[in-house]
């Protein structure tokens, strides 16, 4: 089955106002409309309206992603930011369960699930974030750590829902270390997410679910990882602030 890949550039706590919108800028020139793969950035919070009209102004295909939002519509709750006020500066995306906001903030599993089902409720497509620490790599507990926070992120979204839901599968371990999951590695973690989502929904819909690779995708590794059968683009750190290195990430997509 065809699944059109995707590719997400998380710019996490990085760039000031000039150099967000001068990345963005050089971004949409690259990529245009991106003919064949689906594109977005997920911005820090302060910036989302600056990129937000360059994307605007350039007519580009790239998608204006936030790195997070708050599972309450709103409230005394200093700090947060709702899905409304991220759809009010026209963010169509958005990362849920994020390998950083799991375990340096320490957001838990239902957490996510919830933020995962606030996001979808409110209109916005979702990329919920799955991995496994060094640790539990080692003790061999991969797969049932990315089982169990499949399934309780996924919890209440209904099969119509999941068109709006991309997985990422984020080995913790492989995240700004220097190392990589083998693609044989990451095809494995892959599959195993596909088939756990046919077990929860339908095969079918386990089949056109996109599974994008998390851990260090850079230029180098890009097209090895990419041309594995269950891998459907990437979720990118470091290498999403050079618009030419991520412009090598979205080609290698292709």
């Amino acid at each position: 089955m065809s699944r059109t890949p995707t590719v997400g550039g998380n710019w996490k706590m990085n760039l000031d106002r000039d150099a967000s919108v001068a990345l963005a800028r050089d971004v949409c020139s690259r990529l245009g409309d991106a003919p064949g793969v689906e594109v977005a950035v997920f911005v820090p919070f302060p910036y989302l309206l600056g990129v937000g009209r360059v994307i605007a102004d350039s007519g580009s295909a790239v998608r204006l992603g936030a790195q997070d939002l708050s599972d309450q519509d709103n409230g005394a709750f200093t700090g947060e930011v709702s899905a409304s006020m991220l759809i009010d500066c026209a963010v169509k995306t958005v990362l849920a369960g994020h390998s950083e906001r799991r375990h340096v903030v320490g957001e838990t599993d239902q957490l996510v699930g919830a933020k995962t089902r606030k996001a979808l409720d409110s209109g916005l497509d979702v990329i919920l974030c799955v991995g496994e620490t060094i640790e539990q790599r080692r003790a061999g507990q991969t797969d049932a750590v990315n089982e169990r926070q499949v399934r309780a992120g996924l919890e209440g979204v209904s099969p119509g829902d999941m068109a709006r839901v991309t997985i990422a599968y984020e080995p913790v371990w492989a995240i700004g270390t220097g190392m990589t999951a083998t693609p044989a590695d990451a095809q494995d973690a892959h599959a195993k997410i596909r088939a756990l989502l046919g077990s929860m929904y339908s095969s079918v819909l386990g089949e056109e679910t996109r599974i994008q690779y998390g851990g260090s995708m850079k230029p180098g590794n890009a097209v090895e990882l990419m041309a594995q059968p269950d891998i459907d683009g990437g979720l990118i750190g470091g290498a999403s602030l050079k618009g030419e290195d991520f412009q090598a990430i979205v080609e290698a997509a292709r």
